[in-house]
């Protein structure tokens, strides 16, 4: 294991030396990460972003697309052959159709490469001739990252963590079939393929509950994104309460071992192959929606999103600081939809975002990343209104609704000044909100009617951009 680790890392070392000759001798490449749990927009915001890169009219805060120095952009073939590539055309024409709707959600990873002819800013300008930078977008899913501390646990440890947080009270309801079914196994008898299966169903089951309560943190995060290894030994375990002396071919050891092949074969290759490769990222945040599945909910989202940007800061002896072949210098945590709420509260959302992730983004920043929160919508799904309330005027946002079609104003509620105010009663574990409620409508794409030189209408995309990649286009 250690040899083989050496030698992976010592291969991946040359290979980055390699790219890092051709990229200074030929075209630079921007790899940006773009990351997110269910549900939090990965694939709307890559197919916006493309869209609005290909046609900048609504990329003013861009500013070498402002300076009129994106002299064009184009998609290209990736050179990785191994890498699916980005559904884009077909999640633009879910967008973009008589019956627009949201596209199909990220199940596995992928890329798309935007190639832009950009000419220099400044004294240089008049110096040199314009240049091509290729951006590669990898869209992959968040759940993915939060295997990273797996890596750092035996079977046994993982086990009694997944139990202490099956009887948590946020998760009893979920957990009851699973917990049940695994009361009435002897971890210590043979391996039954039948009750194995049975296990790691009720299992993968109750991690799928959990995120359809609006729960965050549910590793293995393969289980329920299994993508070709669907049916696999390296998918088919649980946790067990470990037996005195569990014996060899036992379904604890089986389990053990297998918990292990999870590791080596699953989450190691991911970070080593495609992880480590990243120069920025960005970290898409559904935070609306967790406030609107309650207190319980905003707590599971900040321990989720701390193990995610763990990811960020490895530490200086860890085995994924050793397979890091360049560091990630720059990280946009972006809250979704801020569409859903009137434009006088997005400044409250980012600074609830900001909370969420507070003590795990100050760490990645002191690691060496730069990062930054915002809350943005990749393609702008409502308008705003104001309307008389209780004698006072209230913003409200007005768009399609998803469960009828029609169109409706909806007020979520208002949003805390101090988010401290949302985070202690997350943080206690209330069951619910005290004296208000937060209840975010969701909303179907807009219908559009746009030009074949535009892109879909967004909020901050443009911001985003200029954060994350502007400064390598100068």
């Amino acid at each position: 294991m250690v040899l083989r680790r050496i030698t992976d890392t010592v291969t991946r070392g040359i290979e980055d030396s390699i790219e890092s000759v051709s990229e200074a001798l030929f075209d630079p490449v921007i790899r940006l990460g773009v990351t997110g749990l269910s549900r939090a927009g990965k694939t709307v915001f890559i197919t916006s972003l493309v869209s609005n890169l290909l046609h900048r009219g609504r990329m003013p805060q861009l500013r070498a697309a402002a300076e009129g120095r994106i002299l064009s952009a184009y998609l290209q073939p990736h050179p990785d052959h191994r890498m699916p590539r980005f559904a884009y055309e077909d999640h633009l024409n879910a967008l973009l159709g008589p019956n627009p709707s949201w596209p199909s959600s990220t199940r596995s990873i992928s890329t798309v490469r935007v190639s832009m002819r950009v000419s220099q800013s400044g004294l240089l300008r008049g110096l040199s001739g314009p240049r091509t930078i290729h951006l590669d977008i990898v869209d992959y899913p968040g759940e993915w990252l939060l295997d990273l501390p797996l890596m750092s646990q035996s079977y046994g440890e993982w086990s009694d963590a997944a139990f202490k947080a099956a009887r948590a009270p946020s998760r009893a309801a979920e957990a009851e079939k699973w917990l049940a079914t695994t009361a009435e196994v002897d971890a210590g008898q043979p391996l039954n393929e039948t009750v194995a299966n049975s296990l790691a169903g009720t299992f993968t089951d109750y991690l799928a509950a959990t995120r359809k309560a609006g729960l965050s943190s549910v590793a293995p995060g393969r289980f329920l994104m299994p993508g070709d290894l669907e049916g696999s030994p390296a998918l088919t375990f649980s946790p067990l309460p470990k037996p005195e002396k569990p014996a060899s071919g036992s379904l604890w050891r089986t389990f053990e071992k297998r918990f292990e092949s999870y590791k080596r074969v699953v989450v190691e290759p991911f970070f080593r192959d495609h992880f480590a490769r990243f120069d920025r990222q960005v970290v898409l945040i559904d935070t609306l929606g967790a406030l609107s599945a309650g207190p319980q909910a905003v707590e599971d989202l900040r321990v989720a999103m701390s193990e995610i940007l763990a990811c960020f800061r490895p530490g200086r002896n860890s085995w994924l600081s050793q397979i890091l072949g360049r560091r990630i210098d720059r990280i946009l945590i972006a809250a979704t939809k801020a569409d859903h709420v009137h434009h006088s509260q997005h400044a409250r959302l980012a600074a609830t975002t900001e909370s969420i992730v507070a003590a795990a983004r100050d760490r990645a920043r002191f690691s060496g990343a730069k990062t930054e929160s915002m809350a943005i919508a990749s393609v702008r799904a409502t308008v705003e209104q104001t309307i008389q309330r209780n004698g006072a005027e209230v913003g409200v946002v007005r768009g399609r609704l998803s469960q009828t079609g029609e169109y409706a104003a909806s007020y979520p509620g208002e949003l805390p000044a101090n988010p401290s105010n949302l985070l202690l009663p997350a943080r206690n574990g209330d069951a619910a909100w005290d004296g208000t409620s937060y209840r975010v409508a969701d909303f179907d794409p807009p219908v559009l009617d746009l030009k074949p030189d535009e892109a879909p209408p967004h909020i901050r995309l443009d911001r985003a951009a200029e954060y994350l990649f502007g400064d390598r286009l100068s």
